[in-house]
């Protein structure tokens, strides 16, 4: 593990508050390594054998049944997935593979769990992680069941451009039919729910995302605070 990975991981919420002394005894059995895009990092219904920060690059969560597919959750720089696994020494729900290059921290959940028992600020921050977790699916799964396509690619849109203010501009994080998957999506739905929105200011060429009217891309989505969050 490069020693410039540590004080990132000790800044996530996750870590910080812990006791130094148990931080470093956590990390002594981590261990980092780098894989292409592609490749599968854990498997749904595998032991969940460790937690996993992201350092650099990009992870897709999703899960499979029968002959479907779907994108939960998608993990960037710094992120971890998947700690309710982990702690409750249950199996994976979610799969995992790279979308890109990535560098991957691997710390094993056996001595997760034991830094949970007998750290209180790490319990505290294990406990608040997987509330923020909890109430993230609950907002995703309000968003699938409450708004349409039209109204989910542009509350999709809204959410990522507020991140990128004040400019009007960004790019796509990960692939469009990535997008799709995760809003519940096929590509083709996707590509035409984009066409549509052009009439209310977006505009989509290749991964750049332009916003040429933000209150009427925002009249379509409606943002509420219920479906979109953040908490505050």
């Amino acid at each position: 593990m490069r020693p410039s990975d540590l004080p990132e991981i000790r800044h996530l919420p996750l870590f910080r508050d812990m006791l130094q002394s148990n931080f470093e005894q956590l990390l002594q059995g981590a261990y980092a390594q780098n894989f292409p895009a592609g490749v599968e990092l854990i498997r749904q219904g595998d032991p969940a054998d460790f937690l996993h920060i992201v350092i650099e690059g990009a992870v897709e969560l999703f899960a499979e049944w029968g002959e479907g597919a779907c994108t939960m959750a998608i993990v960037q720089p710094i992120g971890t997935f998947i700690l309710a696994a982990c702690i409750k020494d249950a199996p994976y729900l979610m799969s995992a593979r790279t979308l890109e290059k990535s560098r991957i921290i691997m710390v094993p959940a056996p001595d997760l769990r034991a830094v949970f028992r007998r750290d209180p600020e790490f319990a505290v921050s294990t406990i608040t992680e997987l509330a923020g977790c909890y109430r993230a699916v609950v907002r995703h799964a309000k968003g699938l069941k409450l708004r349409n396509s039209r109204e989910r690619v542009a509350a999709y849109m809204v959410k990522h451009l507020r991140r990128a203010a004040p400019h009007m501009a960004f790019g796509l994080p990960v692939e469009k039919r990535v997008i799709a998957s995760y809003l519940g999506m096929t590509p083709e739905n996707l590509s035409r729910t984009l066409r549509q929105l052009e009439a209310d200011g977006l505009r989509v060429s290749g991964t750049h995302v332009t916003v040429t009217d933000y209150d009427r891309l925002a009249a379509v989505a409606r943002p509420d605070p219920l479906l979109d969050g953040p908490d505050p």
